[in-house]
Formats: C-alpha cells, sequence, structure tokens
C-alpha cells in the first residue's frame, strides 16, 4: 500500500466522506490518490492477451489515467481502456493492472471501500443500511467472480436501498453497484419490477468468452464509470414485458394445437419458435380466419404471418409505437436474445393510463383549489400566508397551499367543518405523490396513491364551497 501522499484520507475524513463513497457515487481514480492507495506517476498495464497486445498509463497527480505514448488523460478507466484498445464497452477497472502493487485497479477501488466502511464503524458512527448494503454487494460480488452470479427481482433489488420503484435513489443504487464492480443483467432499469436480474460483473474485454458477451450484451455499458448512464429515464419495451416467457408452438404443430392454445390463455397472438431465439412468425385470429378462408384443409403452415418483429427489451417504447399501431404486438428479445416476451397495443393503452391518471387527478386538485382560495380569500391574504409574492391563486404551488391553509385564520375563512391538521397532513402527503409523478420514471405510481388523489379531490369538491 502506498502512503505518506499529500491529501492522505484519515480514518476521521474518511469516515466522514462514507456517505459519498458507499452509497451516493461512483469511485474515482482520484479518490484513490487522495486516500494514498495510488501514488501519482503509478504505472498501469492493460494486456490483450488473445491479440498479444498490451497497453500502458500511468496515474496524473490529479488522479486521471494519462495513456502512454500520446498522453491522452481520462477521469474514467473505462474510457482510457477503451481509447487506448479502440474497442467497444468494457470494464477498466478490471482492465487496468497496477504493476508495483500486482493487483487490478478494481481491487484497489475495492480497498478503498472496505476501508471507508471499518472507519465508519471506528467512529462508532457506522451507518446500518450502508453496512448491510456493503455487505450484501460484497457477497454478491463473490459470487460473480465465482462464474456464479445470484439472482434477485428488481423488486427485491430495490428494496435493499429502501426504495418501492425506480424513483429518487436510482442514481445512488447504480453507484452502489459499480463501485462493487457489478451490473445487473439484464438492466435492471429496462424490465419489469418483479423480473428477475443477475448480479453479475461487465464483460473484460481481456477474458470475456463470446458466450459471456451475449450474457452481458444489456446495455449496461462498462464505459459508464462517470454515470452517463443516470441519464437514461425513457420507457422501454422491456418495462412492459415480464420476459417470462412467450406461449408458442413448434413449426409442426397443428391448427387444432395453435387453436386450442389459444383459446384456453385468451391469447390474441401466438409465437411459432423452431427453439427459443428462432422466431419463425405468429398465429393470430386475422391469420387464422384468413387461412381457413382459402382453404378448410389449411395447416398451421399456411396460418403463420411471418411479417413479425422482434426488438430488444432496452429498445425505447416510443421508438416501435407505430408498429404497435400497424401490426397491435411485438416479440421482445432478452439480454440472452432469447425470444422471452410480447407487448402489445394493450398493454400500451394500460401503462399510458397508468400515467395518465395521476397527472389529470393533480391538475383537477390544483383548478380546484385555486378557485376555493380565490373565493374565501384576497390575493393580499394568500401573499400573507404563503409569504411571497404572487400575482394571482394560479401561481400557487402545493407547498403554497399548505402554507396557506395551515394558517388558523385561512382556515377559518373556509368555513369548513373539518380538522386542519389532518386535512394539512394528507395535503403534504400529496405534495410528495406530486412531486413523484413529475420525476419521471418507468413505474406507474402505487394504486394507493391515485386512491388518495380521487378521494382527495371528492373532499374538495364535496367542501369547496364556503358559503
Amino acid at each position: 500500500m502506498v502512503s505518506g501522499v499529500p491529501g492522505d484520507v484519515t480514518s476521521q475524513s474518511a469516515s466522514g466522506r462514507s456517505s459519498y463513497l458507499i452509497g451516493g457515487r461512483r469511485v474515482t481514480v482520484h479518490d484513490l490518490v487522495s486516500a494514498g492507495l495510488l501514488a501519482p506517476q503509478t504505472r498501469l498495464r492493460f494486456s490483450r492477451n488473445r491479440i498479444g497486445v498490451t497497453y500502458h498509463a500511468s496515474v496524473t497527480d490529479n488522479g486521471r489515467i494519462r495513456l502512454e505514448p500520446d498522453g491522452e488523460e481520462f477521469r474514467s478507466p473505462s474510457r482510457a481502456a477503451m481509447v487506448a484498445a479502440g474497442t467497444g464497452a468494457l470494464d477498466g477497472w478490471r482492465a487496468w493492472y497496477v504493476i508495483d502493487q500486482d493487483r487490478m485497479l478494481d481491487a484497489v477501488r475495492q480497498e478503498l471501500l472496505d476501508r471507508v466502511i471499518a472507519d465508519a464503524a471506528s467512529q462508532h458512527n457506522e451507518d446500518a443500511v450502508r453496512r448491510r448494503i456493503y455487505d450484501r454487494l460484497r457477497q454478491a460480488r463473490a459470487f460473480a467472480d465465482a462464474r456464479d452470479p445470484q439472482q434477485i427481482s428488481v423488486r427485491d433489488l430495490l428494496a435493499l436501498w429502501g426504495a418501492a420503484d425506480r424513483g429518487d435513489q436510482i442514481s445512488r443504487i447504480e453507484a452502489d453497484l459499480a463501485n462493487h464492480g457489478l451490473v445487473t443483467s439484464p438492466s435492471f432499469r429496462a424490465v419489469t419490477l418483479d423480473a428477475m436480474v443477475h448480479l453479475t460483473t461487465p464483460p473484460s474485454e481481456a477474458e470475456a468468452t463470446p458466450q459471456e458477451a451475449v450474457l452481458h450484451d444489456d446495455g449496461t455499458g462498462a464505459e459508464d464509470d462517470e454515470g452517463d448512464r443516470d441519464l437514461e429515464v425513457g420507457l422501454t419495451v422491456g418495462n412492459l414485458s415480464p420476459l417470462a416467457g412467450v406461449g408458442s408452438v413448434g413449426p409442426n404443430s397443428t391448427l387444432d394445437e395453435a387453436i386450442t392454445t389459444m383459446l384456453l390463455n385468451d391469447y390474441s397472438q401466438l409465437a411459432v419458435l423452431s427453439g427459443t431465439r428462432n422466431l419463425r412468425g405468429a398465429i393470430t385470429w386475422a391469420s387464422l380466419a384468413l387461412a381457413i378462408h382459402k382453404s378448410p384443409r389449411a395447416t398451421l403452415a399456411d396460418a403463420i404471418d411471418p411479417y413479425v418483429e422482434v426488438v430488444d427489451y432496452e429498445r425505447d417504447l416510443f421508438d416501435v409505437l407505430p408498429t404497435l399501431q400497424h401490426k397491435g404486438f411485438v416479440f421482445v428479445r432478452d439480454q440472452g436474445k432469447v425470444i422471452a416476451g410480447i407487448v402489445t397495443t394493450a398493454d400500451v393503452a394500460q401503462r399510458f393510463g397508468q400515467m395518465a391518471t395521476p397527472f389529470f387527478l393533480l391538475g383537477e386538485m390544483d383548478q380546484t383549489l385555486r378557485w376555493i382560495l380565490n373565493r374565501a380569500l384576497t390575493i393580499e391574504e394568500v401573499r400573507g400566508f404563503c409569504g411571497r409574492k404572487v400575482a394571482g391563486v394560479d401561481q400557487l404551488t402545493v407547498g403554497d397551499y399548505r402554507r396557506v391553509l395551515e394558517q388558523p385564520q385561512a382556515w377559518e375563512k373556509l368555513g369548513w367543518p373539518s380538522d386542519r391538521a389532518v386535512f394539512i397532513a394528507r395535503l403534504e402527503e400529496i405534495r410528495l405523490i406530486r412531486n413523484k409523478v413529475m420525476h419521471f420514471h418507468p413505474d406507474p405510481i402505487p394504486s394507493d396513491a391515485v386512491d388518495k388523489l380521487r378521494n382527495f379531490n371528492s373532499f374538495l369538491h364535496r367542501y369547496r364551497d364556503p358559503e
């Protein structure tokens, strides 16, 4: 271990920074230099044994990686490795080897995490939640290194951080995973909450086999050391499909078998598969009717519609809307290119209904509360109660509603036979729901939140007229 480097992290400062390194952001090479785990000018090596090529770099004073001999510098180890090798995504933390320490850069990062969590415990300031997350991810990394990655549902994965959906904590979750050299396969961003994912390591180009390349071809992007993937917040096809398999028949099945399968499962379409990855087409009620109309002796082959589209689970949903409008469905490939799901126009309608409902309910609440306040109070009174200058009630926020209505004088002017404290408590809950709705993420808000919005609006309509 290197010591005596200016800017060493003491136990006290390491403990103070634990909230950032054990639950907040990605570790950087600069952190390793500041902690004295890497010295400036430390030499690094990246060997591609398959083609017999080795690249060299060094660590700069400000914690960057400088490639040799051109001198180009990078904050991210993965970007540095990609540029050096001229390749696509790979895990730079496991690609770069620290020569004088005889270990991978990834091992140095892990030592920093170990030190920070240990220092926090020694200062009697240990965060039990962070320790639990740290221990769980350490265990998952050990299984991943043994090529036996643990499986977990997205819902249970989020629960480790106390999250119920992929909302405000998603950047922290991805940072914690990345700091332990982990990704999920498939990407936990792009599937449903109940989908199962593996906690595994991203492929190192130097050691990945073709089979592993397929396993990790999920867009997690080992190049995202700097959290670029945090910006990807769109709705994906996989967010609507559980990737739990599709109803199917083989190409040699009978027409009666296909029809019976569709009737028993209430399917509108049925995949025709020759192996898990080879889609021959689909059977639909329309294709069945056309085949039988042409010949009462039609076979399954006559009823196959070959013009169907297969999309990757990470595909942006909006990109496939034209196809859904035309065909009514698309089949979905998982991270291993297996035909594992289907998305229909009914799925899209249901999801957009889930997304639109809270927006409309919140809009209704805004209009009703503004109407109530405009009838009961003057704008001067509103300004005085909410503590800021507003031209009219149309400029009020939910926080303003609370500041106004929690004032006894304002509440009395409403003339409502209701408890002010209970009302304000529910209004605060509505404010938090509104913040979640307005910060778009792929998960619909819970049904109990929608019920609260509906009931709140019903309450407002019941008492809105003070006269």
